[in-house]
């Protein structure tokens, strides 16, 4: 399995709570709310902008109604709109947040230039921002939020080790979106892991803009062409890229006889790794994640000082931004059981039609 390392945060126990109570969700652009249900002192207002809907199903299905909740639960006046991928909007949203009265901005930028002039627009209005799962490179944020993202990337790589063996193989990369400095802090993990093992050999490496699936379908047939179809195992940094991968392999009968790693544990992830498709993800519960942000929200709207232990570099802002860190964790086919225990998916959604009977078999129910 896997190894484990102890990543310092500002919450000795993140509280984790299940999509379930968080009530209905239209997905739509907005959702504002707040007002009196959890007796909070705040006399502010937080907004949140979530990136998109199409890199991943997490930002609508999993993060907008857990903030709605422990937003709720705290009795803070919120506002939660999703940018739909566009760098524009995205300004044009924090900028009306601005106008209505928030005190504290989070966002999920697009890309580091257009999330810092967000935040020096905020910073100027003594708006207070956090960076929520991606750090923006210089720019001005007074917090950080998200997941040990370089450790996320050592257990893509360590995972694929771990299914490919010991054996010699031909290994490619498949990177995110490359103006998400997560998605950098992936690569670098997994290639911390990776390249200290003499018996693979990398044949190819490409970055998929915006994490667009179609394109890193194009990518990867693209790769599997010039390298012969002669590639034995693929670190692939989502489940949406992992998806586009295991659609070339199988158009070409090899779905399943090459690794493939992954990272969100989305249904989709979890039936193909149930299905013998896919190697591994990597899950970051994202409850303990939007729960770590919204205490933090919660505190600076109250006119506390948030104390966390942690702290990320940002090189091209030249500054330490304090953080809270939050671990990552590897899910084999032997442990998708965990992920629906925590309630992140549900057994109704991953263990469907030709799935049911390998939940049977994992005990998931």
């Amino acid at each position: 399995m896997a190894r484990r390392r102890t990543v310092t945060t500002a919450i000795a126990a993140a509280m984790v709570f299940g999509l379930a109570a968080c009530g209905g969700d239209d997905g739509g652009d907005a959702g504002s709310g707040g007002g009196d249900t959890g007796g909070g002192e705040a006399a502010g207002k937080v907004g949140v902008i979530l990136p998109d809907t199409a890199s991943s199903a997490r930002w609508e299905s999993a993060d907008r109604p857990l903030l709605e909740a422990a937003f709720e639960e705290a009795g803070v006046e919120y506002d939660i709109q999703n940018a739909q991928g566009d760098a524009q909007r995205m300004a044009t949203i924090a900028e009306q947040m601005i106008t209505e009265g928030v005190t504290v901005l989070a966002i999920t930028n697009l890309d580091s230039a257009s999330g810092a002039a967000i935040q020096r627009q905020a910073e100027q209005q003594g708006v207070q921002t956090i960076d929520y799962d991606r750090l923006t490179l210089g720019g001005e944020s007074d917090f950080y939020v998200s997941f040990d993202n370089t450790e996320v990337g050592r257990l893509q790589g360590e995972g694929l080790a771990q299914c490919l063996g010991d054996e010699p193989a031909n290994i490619a990369f498949l990177n995110g979106s490359p103006d998400d400095n997560n998605a950098t802090l992936f690569s670098q993990g997994a290639h911390e892991v990776l390249d200290e093992i003499d018996a693979y050999t990398q044949v190819a490496e490409q970055a998929v803009p915006e994490w667009d699936n179609q394109q890193a379908a194009t990518i990867f047939e693209q790769m599997y062409t010039q390298a012969g179809g002669d590639i034995q195992g693929v670190l692939a940094a989502n489940d949406g890229l992992a998806n586009a991968v295991v659609s070339i392999l199988a158009r070409n009968n090899v779905a399943g006889q090459v690794p493939v790693t992954g990272q969100d544990a989305t249904v989709e992830g979890l039936q193909n790794i149930l299905a013998g498709n896919q190697c591994m993800t990597v899950y970051k519960p994202i409850a303990e994640e939007a729960q770590a942000l919204a205490d933090l929200a919660v505190e600076l709207v109250s006119g506390q000082e948030p104390t966390v232990a942690g702290s990320v570099e940002d090189p091209e802002g030249g500054r330490e931004v304090p953080s809270v860190l939050l671990e990552p964790v590897s899910i084999f086919r032997d442990n998708v059981k965990q992920v629906i225990d925590d309630g992140y998916q549900s057994a109704a959604d991953v263990c469907t039609g030709e799935f049911a009977a390998a939940c049977q078999e994992l005990g998931i129910s």
